[in-house]
């Protein structure tokens, strides 16, 4: 079991939880995650929170690979009245912010954010671990070489799982030496990896058990299950709830997606599978 002290409110993760995407972005990568206006966001949310949601991830700039990078002013001017308006319409959902702009989280959580999720673990701004730490607010770590516009130059790895494992090994070290309590990990599939090595690292996902952090898994939608399967991303929900399955099944504690009710049946089953409620 985990607890998490988001800005004073504990979350206890004593079975997987689902963490859903919004995304107030004209270009992610998944058509059906854009809400580009609050009132979509604020559908959206109660859809998701009404499925399981206990997490709401809430995101102002693709970071698909070759993604066009956004500005700090124009990321907190898309996801900065959204987060106001979830955290008033629905005070008692944990709300996180995908940025890696220090500047971004910090306005954010003053809105009403109270976890970050920073895809570069705070490597692409040097603030944001003691913004982070100032805060006070779980911090979500992500492994991922490069930028999204350069990742994909740098998927060369000798030992891809033995890697990730090391990385994380310095960055928890970093958080702490920041003054960071709370951090939760995220291989970061689909970041600087090849379809190949999303797999090997999803096949040796339970050695990052060892690190005693829960555990996020993203890999809803993504080109690991629609390229491995020859179709669209809209066409991927099945092959998604697949990898989630085995994600459960080697040790993961959060499962970041776009759609909720499958992925919060996929925990209950597996649930089950183990013989817990």
């Amino acid at each position: 079991m985990f607890t998490l002290n988001c800005r004073g409110r504990l979350l206890s993760i004593t079975q997987p939880v689902v963490m859903g995407i919004i995304n107030t972005t004209p270009d992610s990568f998944f058509s059906g995650s854009r809400q580009q206006t609050i009132e979509g966001a604020l559908h959206q949310a109660e859809k998701m929170i009404s499925e399981g949601a206990v997490i709401l991830d809430i995101g102002g700039q693709s970071t698909r690979p070759g993604s066009e990078q956004v500005t700090a002013q124009t990321e907190a001017e898309r996801v900065l009245p959204v987060i106001e308006a979830l955290h008033h319409t629905f005070p008692g959902t944990v709300l996180s912010v995908d940025t890696y702009y220090a500047s971004v989280a910090e306005k954010a959580v003053a809105a009403g954010a109270s976890v970050i999720n920073d895809i570069s673990g705070g490597m692409l701004d040097a603030a944001m671990l003691p913004t982070a730490a100032k805060l006070q607010t779980p911090f979500i770590c992500m492994h991922m070489k490069g930028t999204p516009q350069t990742m994909q130059q740098f998927t060369q790895y000798e030992n891809i799982v033995q890697e990730v494992l090391e990385y994380f090994i310095e960055r928890i070290a970093a958080c702490r030496l920041a003054g960071i309590t709370d951090i939760i990990i995220d291989p970061g599939f689909g970041f600087s990896k090849t379809i190949a090595q999303n797999f090997e690292l999803l096949r040796g996902l339970s050695v990052l058990s060892m690190l005693e952090k829960p555990i996020l898994a993203g890999l809803s939608r993504k080109g690991t299950v629609y390229k491995t399967l020859q179709i669209q991303p809209e066409e991927a929900l099945n092959g998604t709830t697949v990898l989630n399955t085995v994600s459960l099944l080697n040790g993961a504690s959060i499962l970041r997606v776009h759609d909720v009710k499958e992925a919060a049946e996929t925990i209950k089953l597996v649930q089950a599978y183990y013989g817990e409620k």
